[in-house]
């Protein structure tokens, strides 16, 4: 079924993902061995795919929205377990930008990782960003451009938190298509997501989990 479930995804077939999703939570399959041996290895190939040309944008999101939709499945039972909570994120894209494709996908996967994640969307003024981290007390704060129009907001989103007492304790991570270690750099950042699997790494070694 795990074999199947990650062909489905890899052909962006959403309705097969689906079934065969709740065809291993019926049957008792854990739904960590659903997420860590199915899901998450047909992302990891379609990422693969995409960075060696195979596929195109168009086949990624596919991807995305069958991986998307059986991740629906999962998490509520994942979010009910007593698997401990591997950190809290804070997560948005910032002014301007509507792209979410990206930090859907690594959303996906914190939670599948242990991670409580809110998601504040698309969209998001320096002010929401620092209101929500605020509120929250997140861990971890990701921001996310995937314009180089809407990229300079990274500095100032950083800055903003900083200037509003918010920063100690606070690990912050941009990512996009468009950015990179010297921009994280520049924004003052403490790293750069480069993909979502680097991304998840990278979070679980901020809280010093395996």
């Amino acid at each position: 079924m795990l074999e199947e479930l990650k062909e489905a995804i890899i052909d962006g077939d959403l309705e097969l993902a689906v079934e065969l999703t709740q065809k291993g939570i019926n049957g008792k399959v854990e739904v960590l061995t659903v997420v860590n041996e199915g899901l998450i290895p047909a992302m990891d190939t379609v990422a693969a795919m995409w960075k060696d040309g195979e596929y195109f944008l168009s086949d990624v999101i596919l991807c995305a929205n069958a991986f998307g939709a059986a991740m629906e499945l999962v998490t509520p039972i994942l979010s009910a377990s007593d698997t401990p909570v591997a950190g809290k994120v804070v997560i948005g894209v910032v002014k301007g930008d509507m792209h979410d494709l990206g930090k859907n996908i690594l959303v996906a996967m914190l939670r599948a990782n242990g991670f409580r994640v809110l998601d504040i969307g698309v969209d998001k003024s320096i002010e929401e960003f620092v209101e929500a981290v605020k509120k929250e007390k997140p861990d971890i704060l990701g921001v996310g451009a995937y314009m180089s129009t809407t990229m300079w907001q990274l500095k100032e989103v950083v800055d903003a938190i900083e200037a509003a007492g918010l920063r100690d304790g606070l690990k912050i991570t941009v990512g996009g298509v468009c950015v990179t270690d010297k921009a994280a750099e520049i924004a003052g950042a403490d790293a750069w997501g480069r993909d979502a699997m680097f991304t998840v790494d990278l979070f679980k070694g901020y809280m010093g989990v395996a």
